[in-house]
């Protein structure tokens, strides 16, 4: 960005005169500038899901977060058995372990039960995307879009850089505490650029 904004303000500043007001208002064309270039140029991860648990689930996650500042999560996973699967967001990038352990547990910054995304009451955990379905041959699509999230912000309760997404063996049931009973982590990826 920084590049597209220089040349543009050496310009403006070879064309103009001297005098404050115009410094002024080459301070604001310069503003203008960044801000147009940040709507236009959505921010973007992509991920790699590596198998764990003795599994052979793997996959990519990219997350996109628009102009609007909505966060997109598509992952496309395979290798799964046919089926009901959870996916959450947990604690940190840390995908080390064989068993997915060291990623921790759910993110959650606000300090809720876990539960239902979007539940009525709030209780649910900023990680607790939810449920989704392999098919026949163990591959499946999963799409979720939030503004609860955001991509490198400075808000600790929403920003999902440094921690991880984790694909379970099983089903949330959405009501078991801390972690919904989902069983093995079976695919791990860290969040980071």
């Amino acid at each position: 960005m920084k590049k597209l904004i220089l040349p543009l303000s050496i310009a403006v500043l070879v064309l103009t005169s001297s005098c404050k007001q115009d410094k002024k208002e080459v301070v604001n064309e310069t503003i203008e500038v960044e801000k147009t270039i940040e709507e236009i140029a959505p921010k973007e991860i992509m991920i790699a899901l590596n198998s764990k648990s003795g599994s052979t689930v793997s996959g990519k996650v990219i997350f996109t977060e628009d102009a609007k500042k909505n966060v997109n999560m598509l992952a496309k996973i395979q290798g799964l058995t046919p089926g009901i699967h959870a996916i959450h967001i947990h604690q940190t990038a840390d995908c080390t372990s064989a068993d997915g352990k060291s990623s921790g547990g759910h993110w959650n910054p606000t300090a809720q039960p876990h539960g239902k995304w979007g539940a009525e009451n709030g209780a649910y955990h900023k990680g607790d995307i939810g449920n989704f379905e392999a098919n026949a041959e163990g591959e499946a699509t999963v799409r979720f879009s939030t503004n609860e999230w955001c991509i490198g912000c400075d808000d600790d309760t929403k920003n999902i850089l440094g921690k991880a997404v984790i694909v379970h063996q099983g089903q949330d049931d959405l009501t078991s505490q801390p972690s919904g009973a989902a069983g093995k982590r079976v695919s791990c990826a860290g969040i980071i650029k």
